[in-house]
């Protein structure tokens, strides 16, 4: 039987209690303004240590978040400590239960990498602070007037609430000396599974990755996709997902270990692609194989592709909850991650791979030299062959699908 972290829904258990509060019983402390010019708001940041809750369970990622932490502290005297999480949701849990407790100024959380279910949920409860995206100097970099997802996550309008930190879209990988002819749709996925048996999986839900598999089964699959952009309980959702199961019912035998275990993640998928267990896997990450070929995770012979109606593709972003004590080098370290600088590195596959938000025409040529020269991997498209980016449903239909997955399948084998 498959192991399953609560992580994920311990917030939204958690929120219960945090809804009944509706009158709270002890006075919200009004705190002090932050000063409105940017360099009174970095001098402030000095000496602070921001405690940054973020995804730890990539190497490369938490490498990258180490470089970061060593240019706060030479340029901004300020010390970041990564705190390292299996889920998003453990950070929203604890924002919550400080909440709850009465907790509005001195939270342990000062910046949350964050989107999708979690952002809905902290931002419907009033967890964060702000709006303060517009507030960053680097913010105009992004373009947000001519690329409107740099204010919109999972449908929902970020209002400021948010910074962009990089773009994601799901992209196939295969080796070519296995595989010559990959899947371009749904239905031809499965036609190939069952010709290969054994040689497809995709992580264990609610793993972000694998609930991401879901959602892009069920945008081809469904009979009417725009029904996805409203909240699910405005419709018959058993009705709306039955392809879905219907879809699962049949790939699962044909899975890897026959769909008894899943991988627990993404960087777990990708370890089986490198052992040469599957034949053909997915990340959200478009310069992850490439990356991965370059750290000889993966053999020369990867090559990435997209399916021909599309793939799924958002934006990630960092928040500050509203009870965070060091705000301002919260502030600063938001705006660092958004510079040119940051964000070069972040996207060279050498370093991490993860595609920039910045707006090339927004940087002057020399700015936008480090970022010219990184589309010539043959495991990498370049960004013309991306093909169609697929909007991200409301968040309610990710928390639908895990509840609907773990019903049917948690109990397999």
């Amino acid at each position: 039987m498959p192991s399953y972290s609560p992580l994920r829904y311990a917030a939204r258990v958690l929120l219960a209690p945090l809804l009944a509060l509706t009158t709270l019983g002890m006075a919200m402390a009004e705190e002090a303004p932050l000063p409105e010019e940017w360099a009174d708001i970095e001098a402030l940041a000095r000496g602070q240590t921001v405690y940054w809750n973020a995804w730890g369970g990539d190497a490369a990622t938490n490498r990258y978040i180490d470089w970061v932490a060593g240019h706060l502290a030479e340029r901004f005297e300020i010390e970041l400590l990564h705190v390292k999480l299996d889920d998003t949701a453990a950070a929203v849990s604890r924002v919550i239960a400080e909440k709850s407790a009465g907790n509005v100024d001195d939270g342990a959380v000062d910046l949350v990498w964050i989107n999708g279910e979690n952002f809905a949920a902290m931002k419907r409860h009033e967890l964060l602070y702000g709006p303060f995206a517009e507030r960053l100097p680097h913010f105009a970099l992004t373009a947000p007037d001519d690329n409107p997802e740099m204010r919109t996550d999972f449908t929902l309008p970020t209002e400021g609430f948010e910074a962009p930190w990089g773009k994601a879209q799901l992209t196939f990988y295969y080796d070519a000396e296995r595989l010559e002819t990959p899947p371009r749709s749904m239905a031809e996925l499965l036609a190939w599974a069952r010709a290969h048996p054994g040689r497809f999986t995709y992580p264990l839900v609610p793993d972000f990755l694998g609930s991401t598999f879901l959602k892009q089964a069920l945008i081809e699959l469904v009979e009417d996709p725009s029904v996805l952009a409203d909240p699910a309980e405005r419709h018959d959702v058993a009705a709306v997902t039955a392809p879905l199961w219907e879809f699962l019912d049949a790939l699962h035998p044909q899975l890897w270990r026959r769909g008894r275990d899943f991988p627990a993640s993404g960087p777990e998928l990708k370890q089986l692609m490198g052992d040469g267990e599957l034949s053909l896997a997915f990340t959200f990450n478009p310069s992850e194989p490439a990356a991965a070929v370059a750290a000889h995770q993966l053999p020369p012979s990867t090559r990435s592709y997209v399916l021909d109606g599309g793939t799924l593709g958002n934006v990630h972003f960092v928040a500050i909850p509203f009870n965070a004590a060091h705000k301002a080098g919260a502030l600063v370290l938001a705006n660092f991650l958004l510079s040119p600088e940051a964000q070069a590195r972040k996207q060279d596959i050498e370093v991490w791979g993860d595609p920039t938000v910045l707006d090339m025409t927004k940087l002057t040529p020399e700015q936008r030299v480090a970022f010219s020269s990184q589309d010539d991997h043959p495991a990498r498209l370049p960004p013309e062959a991306m093909g169609k980016l697929l909007p991200e449903p409301h968040p309610s239909w990710m928390e639908a699908l895990e509840a609907g997955w773990r019903e049917r399948y948690a109990d397999d084998g």
